[in-house]
């Protein structure tokens, strides 16, 4: 199944923690939270003005990202879980 966000809006996959292990104690990550990073699966055209020019996304597909911890939506298709946020909510590009 492909999912494409529409306007301006880009679709997430947030990274997972690993579990850590100290010694031979496991420490299970139930009790952290996940990181406020993910991967930009699709995102959408981009939003048209109010002239009829289409103002395109600047984030594309395969993108780095940081996202604020509330404001998008949580979504499950096929077991696996996205988010979907505006472009504009997006706090930072991630670069190596």
């Amino acid at each position: 199944m492909k999912i494409t966000p529409l306007h301006n809006h880009v679709l997430i996959v947030q990274d997972e923690e690993k579990e850590s292990m100290y010694g031979n104690i496991i420490v299970p990550d139930a009790g952290k939270e996940k990181p406020l990073m993910g991967t930009v699966v699709s995102s959408g055209p981009g939003l048209v003005n109010v002239y009829g020019t289409l103002i395109e996304n600047k984030i594309k597909e395969g993108t780095k990202v940081l996202f604020p911890a509330f404001g998008g939506q949580r979504i499950t298709v096929e077991g696996q879980e996205y988010l979907i946020y505006k472009e504009q909510d997006l706090l930072a590009i991630i670069e190596k």
